[in-house]
């Protein structure tokens, strides 16, 4: 993900079938999925971007971006608003994402600091589903945080819980298959009604999924080096599904 106060970090990557399930409204439409060439590109960024030019990332391509609004409880992006209003502004669909430490403070209360901070949801059709970021820990050895398999798959649910109170939308999850399978025991408890955004680098395909899903939604293809400030991205699908995506239908 899009770094600002952290270090980089490697991720591992997922594979996408040849029959792609796309979540709308939190359900499963199974279609052919979009060609790679017209699948719409997007991206992540965080403060380490600053003000960024969005009439310029749309000239080159950029249909939506995930920006991080909060990590913990206790930090907010300074450039969110002009990173999350500008990509509106210019007509590129955007959302939030929280960057988790599970080890900090409950997911609960993760959840209603990032929802009041920028992470909430409208079906306006320009508003991704919130978005969590969990993945290794950039501040420690402890890779899955110090929680054990299970505490881990109660963090994310009461994460996921409070982020569907509040705003009405399950987040979509970003991970990596290596991270999940390691950290959550390979749980299967979220693919239901979770939208997948998986990260895997240097390669042709998304690779092996993260267990329980069958499909990505989103694909973190690249981590800074292509044409679009931050993080390249793919949505599996076309605009139209995209747009469904954003209304939640």
């Amino acid at each position: 993900m899009a770094r600002d106060r952290t270090p980089s970090r490697r991720r591992s990557r997922a594979l996408a079938a040849s029959v792609a399930a796309l979540f709308v409204g939190g359900l499963a439409l199974t279609e052919t999925p979009a060609s790679a060439a017209s699948r719409p590109k997007g991206h992540d960024v965080s403060s380490h971007q600053k003000n960024v030019d969005w009439r310029k990332a749309k000239s080159k391509g950029a249909r939506f971006v995930y920006i991080k609004a909060t990590e913990s409880t206790t930090y907010r992006n300074p450039y969110f608003g002009q990173q999350y209003n500008g990509a509106r502004d210019v007509g590129i669909i955007r959302g939030a994402y929280h960057f988790a430490l599970p080890n900090r403070s409950s997911g609960k209360a993760q959840a209603s600091h990032f929802v009041r901070n920028g992470g909430s949801w409208s079906a306006d059709g320009w508003t991704l589903p919130p978005a969590l970021d969990i993945e290794y820990n950039p501040y420690g050895e402890k890779k899955c945080y110090g929680l054990s398999k299970a505490n881990m798959v109660s963090w994310i649910k009461s994460f996921s819980d409070e982020a569907k109170r509040l705003t009405g939308r399950r987040p979509v999850i970003y991970t990596t298959a290596h991270w999940w399978n390691t950290c959550t025991g390979g749980s299967r408890a979220f693919a239901s009604n979770h939208a997948l955004w998986v990260a895997r680098y240097d390669s042709a395909d998304a690779g092996a999924l993260p267990a329980g899903w069958s499909f990505w939604t989103l694909w973190q293809h690249d981590n800074g080096s292509g044409s679009l400030p931050g993080d390249q991205n793919l949505y599996n699908g076309s605009m139209t599904q995209l747009r469904k995506f954003a209304r939640g239908h």
